[in-house]
C-alpha cells in the first residue's frame, strides 16, 4: 500500500473488512464477465459485451468505456481469459481511484478547519459524522461538533448520543432553530478554545431546495464574516446502496452546495460498490473516506490499489 495510506493500513481487521463489505461487488463482477472472453482475439461484440457487463456492475459507463479502450488498444491477438481481464478492470479501476483517494486531511491556518457535511436524511450522515469526528481524534485533533440540522430533532439528539460517547463538546439548539447561528457560536467557542475541527452537520431535506440553498447561503456568510476560508471543507454522504442514484445526488448537491469532497457509506453488503468507481471517473471529486460496517472503526480512508484489487477480484 502507498505510504500515504499507512497510517490506516494496519488498522486491526479493517482489510478483512475491505474483502468482506466488497465481497458482492466482486462476485456481481465476476458473474457479469464470466463467459464473455474466449482465447480469440477479441471483436468488437465482445468489446461490447464487455462493457455492458461492467455497467451492469455499476461500474458506471464511463469507467466502462474506459476499460473497453484499454482492451481495444491492445486487442490481444491470442485470446484474453477472465483472470486476465480481472486484471485489467483492476489496473483501470485503481487509476481511476489513485486520483479520487485522498485523506481529510487538517490544514487550516487559523484553525478551527471547518467541514460542512451534508446529504439527504437516511445516508448515515450524522453516524459519519461521528466516525469523521473520532478520526480525527485518534490523529490527535480536538473536535467539536454544531448540530446545524435543526429541522430534526432526532438529528440533533442522535448527534448529542455520539458527543458523549466519544467525549467530544457539541453546539446546539432547539428544533427548527437557527443553523447560522449556532455554527457562528460554534466558531467562536472553537476559535477561543483552541479546537482543530469543527463539523457542521446540516440539514438533509431536498424537497424543496431554495430553502436549503438559503440555508446553506447564510451559513456560508456567517463563516466567511469570521474566516475568509471557512468552509473549508463541503463533504456529501452518500448511501452506496442507492446505486445509481447516488451519482444524481452528486450532481444535485454539487450545484446546490459546491461540494469539495465525497464520502461513501454503507458498502458493507452490497453488491452496488462499484457506484464508487462510478463516481470516481464521472466527476473525479475527492474521495476521503469510505464506510464498510457500523462501528465507530468502520469509515476510513482507502489505499486505491488494494480496493481496485477487492472490487476486481484480481490476481496479484
Amino acid at each position: 500500500m502507498t505510504e500515504e495510506y499507512t497510517r490506516y493500513s494496519d488498522m486491526p481487521g479493517w482489510s478483512e473488512k475491505l474483502l468482506g463489505g466488497f465481497k458482492k461487488t466482486s462476485e456481481r463482477l465476476t458473474q457479469n464477465i464470466s463467459g464473455i472472453v474466449t482465447k480469440e482475439k477479441l471483436d468488437d461484440t465482445q468489446l461490447g459485451d464487455i462493457e455492458d457487463a461492467l455497467i451492469m456492475s455499476d461500474l458506471g459507463p464511463e469507467a466502462a468505456a474506459r476499460v473497453r479502450e484499454k482492451l481495444a488498444s491492445e486487442r490481444f491477438e491470442k485470446g484474453l481469459d477472465e483472470a486476465g481481464l480481472r486484471n485489467i478492470v483492476q489496473a483501470e479501476i485503481a487509476n481511476i481511484l489513485r486520483d479520487v483517494a485522498k485523506p481529510l486531511d487538517i490544514v487550516a491556518f487559523p484553525r478551527p478547519q471547518v467541514i460542512l457535511v451534508i446529504g439527504v436524511n437516511g445516508s448515515g450522515k450524522t453516524t459519519t459524522i461521528a466516525k469523521l469526528a473520532h478520526l480525527f481524534q485518534e490523529q490527535d485533533y480536538g473536535v467539536l461538533l454544531a448540530a446545524g440540522d435543526t429541522f430534526r430533532a432526532a438529528a440533533i439528539g442522535q448527534l448529542k448520543i455520539w458527543a458523549d460517547r466519544l467525549g467530544i463538546e457539541i453546539m446546539s439548539g432547539k428544533e427548527g432553530g437557527d443553523a447560522a447561528g449556532i455554527v457562528y457560536d460554534a466558531v467562536k467557542h472553537a476559535t477561543a478554545t483552541g479546537i482543530d475541527v469543527l463539523i457542521v452537520d446540516t440539514a438533509g431535506r431536498l424537497q424543496n431546495k431554495s430553502e436549503l440553498m438559503d440555508e446553506l447561503a447564510k451559513i456560508r456568510r456567517v463563516l466567511g464574516r469570521l474566516n475568509a476560508e471557512a468552509p473549508h471543507d463541503v463533504v456529501l454522504v452518500l448511501d452506496a446502496t442507492n446505486g445509481q442514484n447516488a451519482l444524481s445526488q452528486i450532481e444535485t448537491f454539487r450545484d446546490l452546495a459546491g461540494v469539495t469532497g465525497l464520502v461513501m457509506t454503507k458498502l458493507d453488503g452490497t453488491a452496488r460498490g462499484g457506484v464508487l468507481v462510478a463516481a470516481a471517473e464521472k466527476y473525479g471529486m475527492p474521495i476521503h473516506a469510505i464506510g464498510v460496517g457500523e462501528t465507530i472503526d468502520d469509515l476510513r480512508p482507502f489505499d486505491p490499489d488494494y480496493l481496485a484489487h477487492v472490487i476486481a477480484g484480481g490476481d496479484k
